[in-house]
């Protein structure tokens, strides 16, 4: 069995792929590859998904569940355009690489962008804390889980202003009040399903509401809610091994019971980070992502060496971004807390033969 603790596709529960990898060969007579996205049949996946998602999240009434294509990345574009109100300013806070992404294409679309904090200064190892938040902006704009840093907001800002969020790499992986955000945008590779489509949680009535010049038909939130998500060829796949594991996820106990064990498996790795006498983390404790743990070796000299250890005990995925360097684990939903405990003894047992 392979540990993967990698941070870009999501490990999905062996059950699903098993499900996912029959329906390629016979969904309901044809592959699902196949499939028309008008048949009655994935007609009836697109709608069992966006109910799932409504369940597993408790969506109040009022909001639009849809899935697109173009990853969070094409979400920074259109959450701007969707946001974007007689000010044609919003706040972004900056806490990295996809953090600054959001805001470089908010001021492509004439978005004036004003700066509510940065981590920049320190390499985005930490959350900008007592944010001040002007009145005259249209909308505010942060990224809950910092993939590449390994940050995370614990405290969401306060604010009676219109709220967006990037919630790539942390959705479904705790509980959250859907209410307190007018759009939630999250590319699915992480806790959802394979890459290929986006979710978008958005009120129903910030829909319609676009003081841009432009604004395709694509990029119009408003249009792709009327047509249930349904407005061209969807990501038909990814949406179905998505309902497949949010079948799952609320089959096992659902968001409230993975938020548990999610904790468990970051407490678990934090701890041996912060008792070996050979590795750091690297960001303030504070602010420790309990989706991507980023930490190194004190001395660098050994990293060959630790490298063949964790290795040999079948772990991938665990080297750090090329712009971080030193190490990451990826702990999305569907890693088991013995993958966590495997990794854990290798550091423990490493320490030992280099103390």
């Amino acid at each position: 069995m392979k540990h993967n603790f990698g941070a870009g596709p999501c490990i999905l529960p062996q059950n699903v792929f098993k499900e996912a990898a029959a329906a390629v060969l016979d969904f309901n007579g044809l592959s699902i590859l196949e499939v028309s996205h008008r048949h009655k049949d994935y007609v009836a996946v697109m709608s069992e998904a966006i109910e799932l998602v409504k369940k597993a999240l408790n969506v109040p009434e009022g909001y639009s569940v849809i899935f697109l294509q173009g990853g969070a990345t094409l979400g920074f574009t259109i959450a701007a355009l969707n946001m974007m109100r007689d000010h044609k300013r919003a706040g972004y806070i900056n806490t990295g690489t996809w953090a600054s992404g959001a805001i470089k294409e908010a001021k492509k679309v004439g978005i004036d962008v004003v700066n509510l904090g940065s981590s920049e200064d320190k390499q985005f190892t930490y959350i900008p804390k007592n944010i001040e938040i002007p009145a005259d902006l249209d909308y505010i704009h942060f990224t809950s889980n910092n993939t590449i840093y390994g940050t995370q907001f614990h405290d969401f800002p306060k604010t009676d202003l219109p709220l967006v969020c990037d919630m790539s790499s942390d959705i479904f992986s705790k509980e959250i009040n859907v209410a307190d955000y007018d759009l939630i945008y999250a590319g699915a590779q992480k806790n959802l399903g394979p890459a290929g489509a986006t979710l978008y949680i958005v009120k129903d009535s910030a829909l319609g509401k676009s003081t841009s010049p432009f604004l395709p038909s694509y990029l119009d939130l408003k249009l792709h809610a009327e047509k249930e998500s349904m407005y061209n060829t969807p990501p038909v796949f990814s949406v179905y091994v998505a309902m497949l594991n949010l079948r799952d996820l609320l089959k096992n106990g659902g968001v409230k019971a993975k938020e548990q064990e999610n904790i468990a498996k970051a407490n678990l790795l934090y701890r041996e980070i912060d008792s070996n006498p050979l590795f750091e983390g690297n960001v303030a404790v504070e602010d420790r992502s309990l989706m991507n743990v980023s930490f190194k070796l004190k001395n660098e000299a050994l990293e060959a060496e630790f490298d063949k250890a964790w290795k040999a005990a079948d772990i991938v995925g665990l080297p750090g971004h090329r712009s971080v360097g030193g190490y990451r684990a990826s702990m999305y939903n569907a890693l088991p807390l013995s993958s966590v405990q495997v990794l854990v003894d290798v550091m423990k047992d490493f320490a030992q033969k280099n103390a």
